[in-house]
């Protein structure tokens, strides 16, 4: 399969020096990023939550597939290059080796994230509060969550 840097190479280059914001949470861009070099750190709440320093690695996926604001602030940690997909929906119905990128990164990390929720609930068996909390969170990663009013989604749905 093609690599994302392969698929992407015909869209514009964004340079970022360090410090500066490419997402910030709350807001939607509604573009996809390709990180061509440099290294990101993802915060969310205050909290870094992951540093992204792949060449390729996707960014702002979750916004623009699900129609919603950025959950986290996206920013440069050194010089960085990101490739910016600027009809992100459009360009994925064009190019299906692209999606399919999509789809495996988001299940790659569903399947890592249940890994993990899995050993914090063996680590934590017959810990009543804390087992509540892993419950919610495997419910919330099987179950379709309902729209709340006001809330948007894609279009694409």
């Amino acid at each position: 399969m093609a690599s994302l840097l392969a698929l992407t190479k015909s869209q514009t280059v964004r340079p970022l020096i360090p410090g500066q914001s490419l997402i910030t949470a709350g807001e939607q861009s509604g573009e996809l990023y390709v990180l061509e070099t440099g290294k990101l750190a993802v915060i969310r709440d205050g909290v870094t939550i992951a540093t992204i320093s792949e060449p390729g690695a996707l960014i702002g996926e979750m916004s623009v597939l699900l129609g919603i604001d950025h959950s986290a602030t996206v920013r440069a940690e050194t010089e960085a290059q990101v490739r910016v997909i600027d009809d992100p929906i459009a360009f994925l119905e064009r190019q299906p080796l692209a999606a399919l990128h999509v789809a495996t990164l988001a299940c790659a990390r569903l399947n890592a994230t249940s890994a993990l929720l899995v050993e914090l609930r063996k680590e934590n068996e017959g810990k009543t509060s804390e087992q509540g909390l892993l419950s919610r969170i495997f419910n919330a990663m099987v179950v379709m969550p309902e729209k709340k009013a006001g809330q948007r989604w894609a279009a694409h749905e």
